[in-house]
């Protein structure tokens, strides 16, 4: 099953139809085609932050910037125009931690992109989306949401909790990047959506996840990567790169990944 846009069938998710939004956000008007279409992406290589089962432990430092054009994936019924600007987006939500560093690269000249404002948005353990009434959830709520700033050496850090599942998708973490806007009373204001994508996680990581609580209540038939028709689309080029905290899993983790656009795309 796969993210569709809004006015046609709803993304996968776990409990009831979402029914409404927050009143004070509104959503964004362009939501990315179906079928993972890559709106003039080009794929120039591997990207460096490909996870395998192999290589799952490697070293968790900022990855050294790769020149590869990350593909566009859907944005989702999901998002919300909140881009309130934080670091830490978990609002008390139970789950395994997870430290998120995002990278962001010129794709035509490997250098990075300082101030570019990356935007995640995720569902909690139990596959949950915070600003809906779904699964539980009330439409005044903003968890595992926000927006930081690249620094000079073009990364994005937030302190999240790695996130559940719900029918249909495998485990992701949805991006934009923002570009040109500026930073006032702690939000993200103007400038353009210069990409719109998803992160994913490794196969074995999930699994050992699912095993752990509140991971192990969530009662909705988990998606593996292989089997999720928008991952199938580019999504192993945005693998996260995990790194353990200590030998105990539930203690946390950092997750890594590279993200390459066009900062003069408007998608």
């Amino acid at each position: 099953m796969t993210d569709t846009p809004r006015h046609n069938t709803a993304e996968p998710q776990r409990g009831p139809q979402p029914s409404a939004v927050p009143a004070d956000a509104t959503r964004r008007s362009v939501i990315a085609a179906l079928g993972g279409a890559t709106l003039g992406v080009a794929a120039l290589g591997l990207a460096a932050t490909q996870a395998t089962a192999g290589t799952e432990h490697r070293d968790a430092a900022r990855p050294a910037p790769a020149c590869v054009l990350t593909p566009e994936q859907t944005e989702g019924p999901y998002y919300l125009d909140l881009e309130t600007v934080r670091k830490d987006v978990t609002e008390g939500k139970a789950g395994v931690p997870l430290t998120l560093r995002v990278t962001v690269v010129d794709a035509a000249t490997c250098a990075p992109l300082p101030r570019t404002a990356v935007d995640i948005w995720h569902c909690d353990a139990l596959g949950v989306y915070s600003g809906y009434v779904a699964g539980g959830s009330t439409p005044d709520t903003t968890f595992l949401r926000g927006v930081q700033l690249t620094d000079s050496a073009g990364v994005a850090e937030f302190t999240t909790v790695y996130p559940g599942w719900y029918v249909g998708r495998a485990l992701h973490i949805h991006v934009k990047t923002h570009v040109g806007g500026t930073v006032s009373n702690g939000t993200y204001h103007g400038g353009h959506v210069s990409h719109t994508g998803q992160l994913y996680f490794p196969e074995a990581y999930n699994t050992r996840i699912a095993a752990l609580s509140p991971y192990r209540n969530n009662t909705a038939a988990r998606t593996r990567n292989a089997r999720d028709g928008i991952y199938r689309n580019g999504g192993s080029s945005t693998v996260l790169t995990l790194t353990q905290a200590g030998s105990d899993l539930g203690k946390g983790v950092t997750g890594t990944v590279v993200l390459g656009i066009d900062p003069a795309a408007t998608p």
